[in-house]
């Protein structure tokens, strides 16, 4: 009799309780190939850019790591038990490690950084938790990006004969640096051609920033690129130097959000504008 009490209690107590149907995940967005999700979360929002870039720490060192980006972000289901932050950190840790991974820094802040070489790419990877009901994973499978706009003279000068200026894209420096890339010599080589088939066209070269780092380091860093491309042209490609004009204006005039990385990398430019 006693027995068949306590059932019939327990029974009673498991109707009481509240019962949560787990959300669905976020249209579109599914776990990464390389990682699963810790139990109990679900997504709540997703991002895949074919190219894009993100900061990792290795080695204390701050770096940027470019190629095709994803973004998740997990949430807990009501019916799931909170882990602690360090409990999803040190599984995703031991997950990589265990297919031959490294973790290049390790909880600092809530922050945990991955590395691992798979199928020829190395794949980086960023969990940022800092309590328990979310978490979100960044991973960029190191890349470089496929070219798909051509800045050739002629869209150049299409560009400025009706809009007044034009963005280029194809320069391209270090994070923090003034010093031209090796691969931004086929956009300077377009817009020397320009110029000489337009002996009287003048330039302001202008360069732009996103919003990353202090207004004046960004300032100061986008007249330095400005100049940089004014140099090139004029030593390297026979330009005269009063011609071109070079300016920084740093993020003071975005293209696009700088909420994001995609956004972001549109307001890392240079523009040629009429004079």
């Amino acid at each position: 009799m006693f027995r068949r009490l306590v059932v019939v209690a327990a029974a009673l107590g498991m109707c009481a309780m509240p019962v949560w149907a787990d959300e669905p995940d976020a249209p579109g967005c599914k776990d990464h190939q390389l990682l699963t999700r810790f139990p109990g979360f679900r997504i709540q929002r997703c991002t895949l850019n074919d190219f894009a870039a993100h900061k990792f720490i290795a080695a204390k060192k701050e770096l940027t790591v470019e190629g095709r980006y994803t973004e998740i972000m997990y949430y807990k289901n009501e019916s799931a038990k909170a882990p602690s932050p360090l409990q999803v950190h040190r599984n995703f840790e031991n997950a990589i490690k265990k297919i031959g991974g490294s973790v290049t820094e390790s909880g600092e802040d809530g922050e945990s950084y991955l590395k691992v070489a798979r199928d020829g790419t190395e794949i980086w990877i960023n969990v940022s938790m800092n309590i328990a009901e979310q978490y979100l994973v960044r991973i960029v499978e190191k890349g470089a990006m496929k070219q798909e706009i051509e800045a050739d003279a002629a869209a150049l000068g299409t560009g400025i004969k009706n809009e007044g200026r034009i963005a280029v894209y194809g320069i391209q420096f270090d994070t923090g640096k003034a010093e031209i890339k090796p691969a931004s010599e086929p956009a300077l080589v377009e817009i020397a051609k320009l110029l000489k088939n337009q002996p009287a066209l003048k330039l302001h070269v202008v360069g732009h920033t996103d919003n990353v780092a202090n207004l004046d380091l960004n300032l100061k860093l986008s007249r330095a690129r400005a100049e940089a491309v004014v140099q090139a042209l004029t030593t390297r490609h026979g330009i005269a130097a009063p011609r071109l004009i070079p300016h920084g204006v740093g993020p003071v005039a975005p293209v696009a959000s700088n909420d994001a990385e995609a956004g972001r990398a549109k307001n890392r430019r240079v523009e040629l504008v009429k004079q």
